[in-house]
């Protein structure tokens, strides 16, 4: 199923990647965008692996999680729509950190790493929002993990 365009630029502006994107700006990054679809149980994204892009969650429920040493999988977050994932991999150039599986049918919006340059050299006001838009949510993610990480220090000092 196509999403019409007034309803995919509603929904993405919605996002915190989007975000203060013109109009223009936010058309040019809805043509660059793949629509990827992921069935209940599928593997979107492997801790490990090479990765050069990222992704909107659209519709479903995705699972994060990371592996120790020892083999054991430790849950990390769950993604619903309107959260993204991946944009470390777009900053960084490392494999990816984590894995995320599809808990239920899935629709992602794709951006790879070379749209996203074709992006800077395009629109540079817009590709500079969307870095400042993915650094929020990564200082986000560093807040809620350090809170996580004091509790967590909180209740063994108990």
């Amino acid at each position: 199923m196509t999403v019409p365009a007034p309803d995919l630029k509603a929904f993405l502006l919605a996002t915190p990647f989007f975000g203060g994107l013109s109009d223009g700006s936010l058309d040019l990054l809805i043509s660059m965008l793949v629509e990827r679809s992921f069935e209940a149980g599928s593997i979107v994204v492997s801790e490990g692996e090479p990765g050069r892009s990222m992704f909107i969650v659209k519709s479903g429920r995705l699972a994060v999680s990371k592996r120790t040493k020892a083999g054991r999988v430790i849950p990390i977050s769950v993604l619903q729509p309107g959260d993204f994932f991946g944009e470390m991999t777009l900053i960084e150039m490392q494999n990816r950190s984590a894995t995320v599986i599809a808990e239920s049918p899935t629709l992602l919006y794709e951006l790879t790493a070379q749209n996203l340059y074709a992006c800077y050299k395009a629109d540079i006001h817009a590709y500079v929002i969307v870095l400042q838009n993915i650094n929020r949510e990564l200082c986000r993610r560093l807040r809620r993990a350090d809170d996580r990480f004091a509790r967590r220090a909180a209740d063994n000092d108990n």
